[in-house]
């Protein structure tokens, strides 16, 4: 668990101090009553400073992963004192802060897998403090802009018989799920699995779009992977698990309430009522409360850590059951 302490105090560490400076660019400028808001230039996919690429796949049996990042940035001002709740992706510092996260998970989703993942204009954690959907779907416009045409220039280069793969946290798993609504029949055949890590995927998403199916076992493909971690019920926090449709195990890969043990002292257990995951013997003390509304009884902070090793293996398991029968939906 040593690793995993380490690389969650790096997060946090990062989310709640580091991202304190200001920056400046060619931004567009909204006028917001008194103040100005200012809207990063959007990024440009073409360009490979907008991404972080890892080839794993040495032996051609490997995925196309594609991952979105979760949230880096608090809201920040230009040197005109004007007010920003955007990444700017243009700004060298916002993408190393965004390059913590997601060079930690490519050590274990890249493993045999050839790794994309852009840098966004993810809207700052003030809006998710705000713990009102209006809001949060309002600011996360542009960067499901951004992440729907990063994919979209990821999937006309890539080789369209190799299997996908796509994952995200947080923010980043919201943006999984718009993919999801956003890819046509004949990339969603390509689809090995979508592992929603940290967000709610809602039974109007599962009723509205028919790309987005419950995992049920460890090997269906074509499926999503849908997770939220608390310590009790009771700490559910809405804004990423509610109202949510699936939850599955990733330890044991059940949905029923059969517990499942992690690292030999940590139970996992499936709520089948509250689809979440409930886990003893496990504080997480190592992810302080952000903005007194998350790791706050619930524990956000370790989705994508707690069970990296149980991800990896899934990832190669699914991906084999894909080559050895390419699904047809």
């Amino acid at each position: 668990m040593k690793k995993f302490k380490y690389i969650s105090l790096l997060f946090i560490a990062i989310v709640l101090v580091a991202m304190t400076f200001a920056s400046c660019n060619d931004e567009n400028i909204v006028e917001q009553s008194a103040e100005k808001i200012i809207l990063p230039k959007a990024p440009d996919y073409s360009n490979e400073a907008m991404w972080h690429i890892e080839k794993g796949d040495k032996d051609g049996k490997g995925a196309d992963v594609f991952y979105v990042v979760s949230t880096w940035e608090i809201d920040w001002t230009d040197a005109n004192g004007n007010v920003s709740h955007w990444a700017d992706v243009w700004n060298p510092e916002h993408r190393d802060h965004m390059d913590i996260e997601i060079s930690k998970v490519a050590e274990y989703m890249a493993d045999g897998n050839d790794f994309y993942a852009p840098y966004y204009r993810h809207t700052t954690i003030e809006a998710w403090a705000t713990q009102n959907e209006d809001t949060i779907y309002s600011r996360t416009r542009p960067a499901m802009q951004d992440v729907l045409a990063a994919f979209d220039h990821f999937n006309a280069h890539r080789d369209k018989s190799r299997p996908l793969i796509l994952a995200g946290f947080s923010q980043g798993a919201f943006a999984t799920v718009e993919i999801l609504k956003h890819i046509d029949d004949e990339t969603a055949r390509d689809l090995v699995a979508a592992y929603v890590m940290g967000y709610k995927v809602t039974p109007n998403d599962t009723a509205t779009c028919k790309n987005i199916r419950p995992a049920r076992t460890a090997d269906d493909v074509g499926v999503t992977i849908c997770y939220n971690t608390v310590k009790d019920v009771k700490f559910i926090a809405p804004v990423v698990s509610v109202p949510c449709a699936m939850c599955i195990n990733p330890v044991n890969w059940t949905t029923d309430s059969i517990p499942a043990i992690l690292s030999d002292t940590i139970t996992v257990t499936v709520s089948p009522q509250y689809h979440v995951l409930v886990v003893k013997n496990y504080e997480g003390n190592e992810y302080p409360p952000i903005l007194d509304f998350l790791n706050v009884g619930d524990i956000h902070g370790c989705e994508p850590w707690l069970y990296s090793e149980s991800l990896r293996e899934n990832i190669h398991l699914r991906t084999k059951a894909w080559r050895q029968a390419k699904p047809i939906l």
